[in-house]
């Protein structure tokens, strides 16, 4: 009877759940082998804990961090088939005739282990690894041939019975399939047969999932799904089992409890229900996939869906908050407007507007696709209004009304922008001026001398009304009557930053303009915009296009391309409002044409230029916690130093050489397909955190010896921050920067100051040695000097003392020859007069012994050679004064004949006076007399 239950309620159950897609399609992004630099297949892909992704692909083991792709080639250079992580933290890979693991090592960079040394001898001959298995403790190797057991480093083989097909696990066992024994359980080391009608039916399984009540899931390749419920088979009906069979099923995988998703050989990726088999959703290449060939199924933590495609990598972002809808089944149109009216949820777009039904969904992205076009509404739709119980339409060719499934004009042959309800009266603003509607519809009046196109209106009274022009100003209107109004056009001039790209809009109650410098307000006492006194310092001088004010107070508004929101029921950083923007969307936006309908907290649309996106705010703020952040990658003069595949923080501290000034850091976090800031500081020298950034990388170039921790954080959009993520380095000093060299520096330093020291002294020494030299010369010198003055004076002395001599010789030769003269001529005279003359000639002779000349003449000389005189007389006292005289005319060196006619005797009588006078001084025989009376000055 179970059996029973088993085979029909699944086929009644999808008998009556229809296959359905969701109007709401998660963006998805592509990964072309351009990017990731490796081969387009890639068959398996896994994570580690610290949210990195491997795949393993053509080319070998493909890394990604969230922002970098790697490529590690095999060993062996083959290509690579299965990739898991174990709990050990080793990343196991299978190739072609080989498998093993690789682990990082102290920098953070992986190294390959091969385990097949450790198969045993006969069992190495294998072809490619396509499935590993971790299990309980051990880890399953499957080729075709053989499964590998490693466990307490030694590994056990299984041959296969037939052919090994297939190696799986679910919560509760380990399976196999092989081809001649069909599905096979391991059991206590051993593998037994669970369902061998696999192997009759000649079924291909690709997957083994737990299901509910002692049954598993089977998915076979071309046949659909299967129960297997007590060793018996009962087919699993789903409204896409022929789909199914004919796309191939490649790879399932159990997600959020109760949806399965289908990876396919040609249908793409399918999600279906897991009890009833229902559709869900179905990505292909007409919903945005790159290849149609899903070979490997992967849901990160982040519940997006990753398939290793035929041709490429996506990834779905299925659990996003935001959404994008496409109303014209794949045609990618722009979009204007939305709205929800009547239970239905209508989309206006660049050819006509589209409506579908809702149906009890909170979040309408989760409804039924069911969209139809309204009739009669091709071309551009520009914006939907609800007046009264009318949905109304402006359109590039008038303004309708919807009632039901088709579009009626209310006029037509000019476009119009938008509807402005009021009490009285609908406006319409149009591309040639602006037109009043009555209660009814209708009529429609245009409203004269004022023929500017109107996109913007927003009113303060019934009969007052704002409008902006993109290149004119903006406009207070005032109605006079129903077709007649008056206008003043305000400009730069009136207070506006620009004249240009000003839109008016109302918001809590009050016309303001959003324009090129921030939020602007009417002042009507100075007749002048100002800056707004409650938005303008909210939103600062930023450019604003639009604005949107939601049931709950908070504001909506594009600014950059990208919209955002003003929430002031979320307080931050002592505020009593957030401003969270949506980075997603930067870019997606319609510019020029923003619009923004926050239906309600759960539905935000947001035209776009393909399709309409929606976001679920309140999906979108929940906290997801904190998000993680890690260093990459870390290069120094072109050697990589950290390769990012463990913490930085487990990393050894680097110690490198003084060259290594100049270093590279690359960092990321793996919140894959979120928009990521990160703020960086090099402790050891930048003073505080760096600004926030999307930037990636860092360099640092010429930094001093020392140690340094480069520490990198990550903040989403909504504010939260991550923990810092740190690698510690130390730049070791050179050489002459060490301690040792520092101290042989100072020992050095040391010897040479005491060298110099010695120099020194040995300098003031010669120096005074030289100083007592050269005042030794200058003594010298000066007495030499005043000896040579002395010897001058002496000379010069000795001259007058010769000239007085040779004066005294004269004297005494001219008296001698007038005594002479005189005697021969008295002799002449008779008789003789020689008595008369007595006296006279007794004059000459007193002339002639006159001491006085002789006692003149002995002082000076006696002064001139140092008392010459004296010392010669006390030396022989009886020497006469004639002997006095010779010595004296001798020491001064006169000849002969002048000391001879100085002394009035004959030469003869020198002579002899000479040999006297050697006599008396005992002058020896060998000395001359000369000689001697010299020496007598020394005495």
């Amino acid at each position: 009877m179970k059996s029973l239950v088993l085979f029909v309620l699944p086929m009644l159950m999808a008998a009556i759940t229809q296959a359905r897609q969701l109007i709401g399609a998660p963006s998805i992004l592509h990964y072309t082998k351009q990017q990731y630099a490796g081969g387009g297949q890639t068959w398996d892909m896994d994570m580690d804990r610290h949210g990195i992704l491997y795949f393993a692909n053509n080319e070998g083991l493909l890394t990604f961090n969230g922002q970098n792709w790697k490529v590690l080639p095999v060993p062996n250079h083959t290509n690579l088939r299965s990739v898991r992580v174990g709990k050990d933290g080793r990343i196991y890979t299978g190739a072609q005739d080989d498998f093993g693991y690789y682990l990082p090592d102290e920098n953070g960079l992986l190294r390959y282990t091969s385990l097949k040394p450790l198969i045993p001898s006969g069992e190495r001959e294998f072809a490619d690894i396509w499935n590993i298995v971790c299990y309980n403790d051990a880890v399953f190797f499957r080729s075709n041939n053989k499964i590998f057991s490693y466990k307490d480093n030694a590994i056990r083989v299984y041959p296969a019975p037939g052919e090994w097909r297939l190696l799986c696990n679910t919560p509760h066992g380990l399976y196999a399939q092989d081809a001649r024994e069909g599905l096979m359980k391991f059991v206590s080391d051993n593998w037994r047969v669970v369902a061998p009608a696999m192997a009759s039916q000649k079924l291909l399984i690709t997957a083994v999932l737990e299901g509910k009540q002692d049954t598993l899931l089977v998915f076979t390749l071309k046949n659909g799904i299967f129960k297997l419920y007590n060793q018996q088979l009962f087919p699993f009906n789903t409204p896409v089992n022929e789909a199914l069979q004919t796309d191939r099923i490649y790879c399932a995988k159990e997600w959020d409890n109760d949806q399965l998703l289908l990876g396919t050989a040609e249908g793409g990726c399918y999600i279906l229900h897991k009890n009833t088999g229902a559709l869900i959703q179905k990505f292909g290449i007409r919903e945005g996939l790159q290849h149609n060939s899903v070979r490997r199924i992967f849901a990160d933590n982040g519940r997006n869906i990753w398939l290793a495609l035929d041709n490429g990598i996506d990834m779905i972002r299925y659990n996003s908050a935001i959404k994008q809808i496409h109303p014209d089944q794949h045609q990618y149109l722009t979009t204007y407007a939305a709205r929800v009216f009547n239970r239905q949820l209508y989309i206006g777009t660049s050819d006509g507007l589209f409506v579908t039904p809702l149906q009890e969904h909170t979040d309408l992205s989760f409804q039924d696709n069911q969209f139809q076009k309204v009739a009669h509404t091709n071309g551009q739709v520009w914006s939907l209004a609800t007046v009264g119980e009318d949905l109304l339409m402006t359109h590039h060719e008038g303004a309708f009304r919807i009632n039901g499934p088709a579009a009626y004009p209310l006029f037509k042959g000019t476009g119009c922008w938008l509807f402005l309800p009021q009490q009285a009266r609908t406006l319409i603003g149009c591309y040639n001026g602006l037109r009043t509607m009555g209660a009814a519809l209708s009529p429609v009046r245009q409203v004269n001398l004022l023929f500017e196109s109107l996109r913007f209106l927003t009113a303060e009274q019934d009969s007052v009304i704002w409008a902006s022009h993109p290149y004119r100003g903006v406009y207070r209107i005032v109605l006079e009557r129903d077709t007649t109004l008056r206008y003043t056009l305000y400009t730069q001039q009136q207070g506006l930053p620009s004249s240009y790209n000003n839109f008016v809009f109302r918001v809590r109650g009050r016309m303001v303009v959003a324009t090129s410098s921030g939020i602007y307000e009417f002042d009507p006492i100075q007749q002048r915009f100002v800056p707004s006194a409650w938005l303008f310092p909210i939103l600062g001088n930023t450019a604003v296009q639009y604005l949107a004010e939601d049931a709950t107070g908070n504001i909506w508004f594009v600014s950059g391309k990208m919209p955002g929101v003003v929430d002031f029921h979320q307080p931050s950083l002592q505020k009593p409002y957030s401003i969270v923007h949506f980075p997603e969307l930067k870019g997606m936006i319609v510019s020029g044409f923003e619009c923004i309908y926050p239906y309600n907290e759960e539905n935000i649309f947001i035209g776009g230029e393909k399709g309409m996106y929606h976001i679920n705010y309140k999906k979108y703020k929940q906290p997801k916690g904190s998000p993680t952040v890690m260093i990459s990658q870390v290069n120094a003069r072109d050697s990589l130093l950290f390769s990012g595949y463990l913490p930085a923080s487990a990393a050894m501290l680097k110690k490198l050489p003084n060259a290594f000034a100049s270093f590279h850091f690359e960092y990321a976090a793996p919140s894959f397909g979120n928009n990521m800031e990160f703020s960086y500081k090099l402790e050891g020298f930048d003073g505080d955190w760096s600004e926030w950034s999307a930037r990636t990388e860092k360099d640092y170039t010429n930094l001093p010896h020392g140690k340094y921790a480069f520490s990198v954080k990550a903040r989403d959009n909504l504010g939260n921050i991550s923990k810092a993520a740190s690698y510690a380095f130390q730049i070791l000093p050179a050489w002459h920067q060490t301690t040792l060299a520092k101290s042989i520096a100072v020992l050095l330093g040391l010897v040479l100051i005491w060298c110099c020291y010695r120099l020194f002294v040995a300098q003031q020494q010669r120096h005074k040695k030289e100083q007592a030299r050269l005042i030794l010369h200058h003594e010298y010198e000066k007495e030499r000097l005043q000896n040579d003055k002395l010897a001058a004076d002496i000379q010069f002395k000795n001259k007058e003392l010769a000239i007085t001599t040779m004066h005294l010789v004269q004297r005494g030769k001219l008296l001698f020859n007038i005594k002479e003269e005189l005697l021969q001529t008295i002799q002449k005279i008779t008789p003789s007069p020689l008595p008369s003359f007595k006296k006279v000639l007794r004059l000459f002779d007193e002339a002639e012994e006159n001491t006085e000349d002789w006692e003149q003449f002995s002082r000076h000389f006696d002064e001139v050679h140092n008392n010459f005189l004296s010392i010669l007389k006390k030396r022989c006292s009886d020497l006469s004064t004639t002997d006095m005289k010779l010595c004296a005319y001798l020491r001064i060196n006169l000849t002969t004949k002048e000391i001879a006619q100085s002394m009035g005797i004959s030469v003869r009588g020198v002579e002899t006076s000479r040999y006297r006078l050697r006599k008396k001084l005992e002058v020896p025989a060998d000395v001359s007399l000369y000689d001697f009376l010299l020496s007598v000055q020394g005495v």
